[in-house]
């Protein structure tokens, strides 16, 4: 894949003074300091005003409608109101959802923090029980229009568009296909033994990036980020925070279902989701990547994407996880 210049992406004409104004247009006085923060799907600057410091997200042209980014709003607004460490955006004038020169835009209030340990079985437990009272809001209503987490929109679509655009080097094209096609077969059986699973608003994208630990005496986690919030199975929130070999991950995530069962009961079929949801995040994230090349900022970031290994390796990920897909599942160790 080749590289596209700045002028082709619609971010490149998100200037200093288009971020200022945005902000200004909504009634912020800023101060000048701009500071980017690590974010490649959308844009998001931390921004110094004349009483504080606020972060602005600029969303990617394209990717969410209003209307599924409005959804994304009340969401987390449900989930403040219910008391909950979430960080929502700002109200200004009764909307939450604002457009500058073409960018639609939120702005939040600035929260500090950490990154979580998720390793001490204390933090574990504590994102369990978080992670319960967002579910509970979660299953009170369905997203009318985000679209959902499932095999349609994280496997199948994703790996034909790959196919479609000529995304794997053609040395290694039928290589993947192939593998792609076995993993969404072990996928399907996944399914098949967990059976009817109700799915429910999520977080989504629950890694350690996305959560802010904050430390002392009313401290703990703040989720920051519910930009890939969708419909899907609960343990979609739940199997990302488990790292490490099986008896690893079991002994892990005892300690998270001891916190979230405090709050909300978990479906033991839904352990037979955990490696078929690891194979569709590879297949998706791969697509991800591939349809964000024109954005400078990913090969920048991402150089061996453009690399026959990154392919290579991906090929024997999913082999792995073919594998994973036909053992047991997931067993608790405490």
């Amino acid at each position: 894949m080749r590289a596209v210049a700045a002028s082709s992406h619609p971010f490149s004409l998100l200037k200093p003074d288009v971020i200022l104004d945005a902000l200004e247009s909504v009634g912020f006085v800023c101060d000048g300091r701009l500071l980017a923060l690590n974010s490649y799907e959308n844009r998001v600057w931390q921004i110094g005003t004349d009483s504080t410091w606020v972060v602005a997200k600029f969303y990617r042209p394209g990717r969410w409608s209003e209307a599924q980014i409005l959804e994304e709003h009340a969401f987390v607004a449900a989930m403040r109101d219910a008391e909950l460490p979430v960080v929502a955006p700002l109200s200004v004038g009764g909307t939450t959802l604002f457009v500058h020169e073409g960018f639609r835009f939120a702005v939040y209030p600035r929260q500090g923090g950490r990154a979580p340990e998720f390793d001490d079985p204390q933090v574990l437990e504590w994102m369990g029980r978080l992670l319960a009272r967002i579910h509970q809001v979660g299953e009170r209503e369905a997203f009318p229009s985000r679209e959902a987490l499932d095999i349609v929109s994280f496997g199948v679509e994703p790996a034909n568009w790959l196919r479609a655009h000529a995304s794997v080097p053609p040395e290694l094209a039928a290589v993947w296909q192939g593998v792609v096609a076995q993993s969404l077969d072990g996928v399907r059986a996944c399914y098949a033994r967990a059976g009817s699973i109700a799915p429910l608003r999520l977080h989504g994208d629950c890694h350690a990036g996305n959560v802010l630990w904050t430390p002392g005496e009313g401290g703990g986690p703040f989720f920051v980020d519910f930009d890939d919030a969708r419909m899907g199975p609960a343990i979609q929130d739940l199997w990302m925070l488990l790292s490490g070999d099986p008896e690893d991950m079991g002994r892990q995530f005892s300690h998270v279902l001891a916190g979230y069962e405090m709050f909300r009961e978990f479906d033991d079929r839904e352990v037979h989701l955990i490696e078929a949801l690891r194979t569709l995040r590879l297949i998706h994230h791969a697509a991800w990547l591939a349809r964000r090349w024109d954005d400078p900022a990913f090969p920048a970031a991402f150089p061996w994407f453009a690399s026959n290994r990154y392919w290579e390796e991906r090929i024997l990920e999913l082999r792995e996880q073919i594998a994973r897909m036909q053992e047991p599942a997931l067993k608790m160790s405490y």
